[in-house]
């Protein structure tokens, strides 16, 4: 008799780990060929936390950097914000074991946030704006074109409905922008890869996290609840997320309710719609999705 609860073999374990490997350089690639991210000659400054999102895009850079038919140079940059507990010998020690240049920055913004939040109050806010000038500051000293950031296609989906739910915007992250005074060009390399995936390969790599609590801020509760709505409905509904994401890449302005996007007082019975045409009244397309998360897109490389 077979036992049924025998562990998989390491052949399997290593096939599942290939095939998952595989479908994140390619989404990693697709993503980069698709938003023209990463250019010939082009100095990418990769944002580390010590997370797994961030180590993941770096370890995919890096291997996309050696096949790639196109040169460009990778500074992995940590910033260092003095919080109570960190451990600053985690990064440096596995940057030089993979060999990457890096720069670590040490800033001390944890006495500045706590100094002006008051306690029990979430830090998210003032942090990131100070760990964002501290960053574009480092990417002008070191001379990096492009700074890469570790957000995924779940963050860019938990954002849409953050800002519908909250802010009463249809808006999210873009994989690609410029900053505020244009001198920055911002990059998000892991726009098409799942947190799951993510999240499997972190593991299978061991990578050496460093909490992001350690300044004992809360996680913003409203993320926290679009993010378990959106787990619940992937449960629920397979395909239900790929299906999201996809209407973000698929915008209609003209059926939607946005006068500074397109001109609806202007229209006539003579305005062609391209694309979509008179569907006033027809039901929405309801396609049956059944998208496993093994699905692997197709190629795509640099160039």
């Amino acid at each position: 008799m077979s036992n049924t609860n025998a562990q998989p073999s390491d052949s399997k374990k290593r096939y599942s780990f290939n095939k998952l490997q595989k479908r994140l350089r390619r989404n990693v690639g697709k993503a980069i060929a698709d938003f023209n991210m990463i250019e010939a000659d082009d100095h990418v400054m990769v944002c580390l936390s010590g997370g797994k999102d961030s180590y993941t895009m770096l370890d995919i850079l890096m291997f996309l950097r050696n096949i790639a038919p196109i040169d460009f140079k990778i500074t992995a940059v940590n910033l260092d914000q003095k919080q109570p507990g960190f451990p600053e010998h985690v990064l440096p020690r596995y940057l030089d074991s993979v060999g990457v240049d890096y720069l670590i920055v040490e800033e001390d913004t944890y006495s500045i946030v706590t100094d002006k939040i008051p306690e029990g109050k979430t830090t998210c806010s003032l942090c990131s704006r100070l760990r964002r000038g501290i960053l574009y500051r480092t990417a002008k000293e070191i001379g990096a074109t492009k700074i890469a950031l570790g957000h995924h296609r779940d963050d860019m989906l938990e954002t849409l409905f953050l800002n519908m739910f909250h802010g009463g915007k249809l808006k999210s992250m873009p994989p690609k922008l410029v900053s505020d005074n244009g001198e920055h060009m911002v990059i998000r390399p892991l726009a098409y890869c799942t947190e799951h995936d993510i999240q499997r390969y972190s593991d299978a790599v061991e990578f050496p996290i460093i909490p992001c609590n350690l300044c004992g801020s809360q996680e913003n509760l409203q993320r926290k609840n679009i993010k378990l709505m959106l787990q619940d409905w992937n449960k629920r509904f397979p395909g239900r997320i790929e299906s999201m994401f996809k209407g973000m890449q698929n915008v209609v302005p003209s059926h939607l309710a946005d006068n500074d996007l397109f001109d609806f007082k202007t229209i006539t019975t003579d305005t062609s719609f391209a694309g979509e045409g008179d569907r006033a009244f027809d039901p929405p397309e309801l396609k049956p999705q059944s998208i496993s998360a093994d699905d692997e897109p197709q190629i795509i490389s640099l160039n």
